[in-house]
Formats: C-alpha cells, structure tokens, sequence
C-alpha cells in the first residue's frame, strides 16, 4: 500500500489540495486522508474510487498496480 499513500499525496500537492479540502470534495476527513497517505490505514473502496474520478486516473494506478 506504500505506493497507493505516495500518489496519493503527488496527486493531492499536484492539484494544490489541502488534506482537508479533499476530504471535503469525496467525504472524509482530512485525517482519514493523511492517514492513506502515511499508509496508517486502508481505503474503502468506495472511496478509492471517488479518488480515481476525481484525479483522473485508474484505481490501478492509484494502487500502484500500474504506471
């Protein structure tokens, strides 16, 4: 889950999104978001997909099941 945290975390800075406004746009808190991003926690994957929609990439990606 290492890379899923990682891009996470490029993806967010990359759109200038504080932890908390993304958690905002898809539901969560800012904590839950730190915390995917600190490999802390597992994502539902209701909310794995949310990030995928709302960046524009595949759950694979995101996953670091691809590049």
């Amino acid at each position: 889950m290492e890379a899923f945290g990682n891009r996470l975390r490029m993806l967010r800075l990359e759109a200038k999104l504080s932890a908390s406004k993304l958690g905002e746009i898809i539901g969560v808190s800012d904590a839950s978001i730190i915390n995917w991003e600190n490999n802390v926690n597992d994502i539902k994957s209701e909310y794995l997909v949310k990030l995928a929609k709302f960046f524009g990439v595949s759950t694979d990606y995101l996953l670091g099941l691809e590049d």
